[in-house]
């Protein structure tokens, strides 16, 4: 089966907004077997979504379509639609009652305009909302409408707002896809996630693995950088049933784990801040943060994850030189060293009263700073009585150098906290 993708937008063909959503749509594609052999973005123009849409569904079994659902004038993805199908617009009594209850229970007043969401073309089928107020469409074109008849072509509509998107696509649209397929095996997939190395470094190191599985019925593998997330390496998987296919890839992700070794930070949801946490937590450490280079983005990424506060007692961002003398003890000399890190990351334990300190200090650019280039970091790691620090020399712009000391510090820190055993719990007598 094939399933095209039609991203709808004018501030997409601008530039102003960046198309991720057609990217996660081919990913999903992709992992289950379906075709996607065309990615297309399209302004907010009735004619050419028309014509965009009769020329995919010439080609295409199904067609994703992402945005043009909301409210405004410019909102016609349903107006579209309904001219591919043949069919008028009809308001959905229950979509129309949903969106209305959602401003009444914010205390809002709801502007009559909403309402043009709840407008459906005849023989569609409605994808309900869960997190906003458009709802998603899925929408037969030809044969006999209802789903059964294999010359059936349909079109799924869903929100451009990508977390809205996700969820529609994986609650409703993907599952519909494999029942019009008529897909029989299960896909999975596991995401191992790495920081330390490089693409091509992490490849050849794989590289007999990876010749063993192009000569295999088994998984496939792929490589995904994935910035300040780390490089992911995705193995994926068709079997008969999840039992067969958890096996496999347990199998192949044991072997590429073993080799990859201590790069290796997590799994499939897992985070750098997320394990950091967790072992922290498990020793049952506080930790205290002293940021200059990244201005307070690992306090951001860390409380990003539930419960944190347990673990996180807060973060100084020391950025200018006089706080890091004169509330983090850094001694006289450049603020970018190795003495200035380990001052850093002793003292922010005091001041803030935790167990662990964590300390940056770089120069991020575009400029050098002391005779040091854009790049240059500096990481201190204070745990008991021993304190180190780090030297990493970073690539990119300033943006990109500030988000990969984020991730390059918390893998000093659990790589650190691997050296110290968990407590162990006391036994019942």
């Amino acid at each position: 089966m094939r399933c095209d993708v039609v991203a709808v937008g004018t501030e997409l063909l601008l530039g102003q907004i960046v198309d991720t959503n057609s990217s996660y749509l081919g990913e999903q594609l992709a992992q289950r077997g379906i075709d996607s052999l065309l990615q297309v973005k399209v302004g907010d123009n009735l004619d050419r979504m028309v014509a965009v849409l009769r020329a995919r569904l010439e080609e295409a079994d199904a067609v994703i379509v992402c945005g043009g659902l909301g409210p405004t004038h410019d909102d016609i993805t349903r107006e579209a639609i309904a001219e591919v199908m043949g069919v008028e617009l009809e308001e959905d009594a229950e979509v129309a009652e949903r969106i209305i209850a959602m401003f009444e229970s914010r205390g809002r007043r709801m502007p009559m305009n909403n309402l043009r969401q709840a407008m459906v073309p005849v023989g569609a089928t409605v994808i309900a909302q869960t997190m906003g107020t458009a709802p998603g469409l899925i929408c037969p074109v030809g044969g006999s409408g209802d789903g059964d008849d294999g010359d059936d072509k349909v079109i799924y509509a869903v929100p451009g707002v990508p977390y809205e998107l996700h969820d529609m696509v994986e609650r409703a649209v993907l599952p519909d896809l494999a029942r019009r397929a008529g897909l029989a095996s299960v896909i999975a997939s596991r995401v191992i996630k790495t920081w330390g190395d490089s693409e091509s470094g992490i490849n050849e190191r794989l590289d007999d693995i990876i010749a063993e599985l192009e000569g295999a019925a088994g998984p496939t593998l792929a490589f995904l950088a994935s910035g300040w997330d780390g490089l992911k390496i995705r193995l994926t998987v068709r079997a008969t049933d999840a039992e067969t296919a958890e096996d496999q890839l347990g199998t192949w992700e044991r072997r590429v784990v073993e080799r990859l070794g201590s790069i290796v930070f997590g799994r499939d949801d897992e985070t750098m801040e997320s394990v950091v946490l967790d072992l922290l937590r498990r020793r049952g450490m506080r930790l205290a943060l002293a940021e200059s280079v990244t201005g307070g983005l690992v306090a951001g990424r860390l409380t990003d994850v539930a419960g944190s506060s347990d673990v996180l007692v807060g973060s100084i961002v020391s950025y200018a030189s006089s706080v890091k003398r004169n509330m983090l003890g850094v001694p006289e000399g450049p603020v970018v060293s190795a003495e200035a890190a380990t001052a850093m990351a002793d003292n922010v334990r005091g001041v803030l009263g935790a167990d662990v300190g964590l300390a940056l200090t770089g120069v991020a650019g575009p400029a050098e700073q002391d005779g040091l280039p854009p790049g240059t970091l500096w990481v201190g790691v204070a745990i008991g009585d021993e304190v180190e620090s780090h030297l990493v020399r970073l690539p990119g712009d300033r943006l990109r150098m500030r988000q990969f000391s984020v991730i390059t510090a918390l893998d000093a820190l659990r790589r650190r906290l691997l050296t110290i055993p968990e407590p162990v719990p006391p036994t019942d007598r």
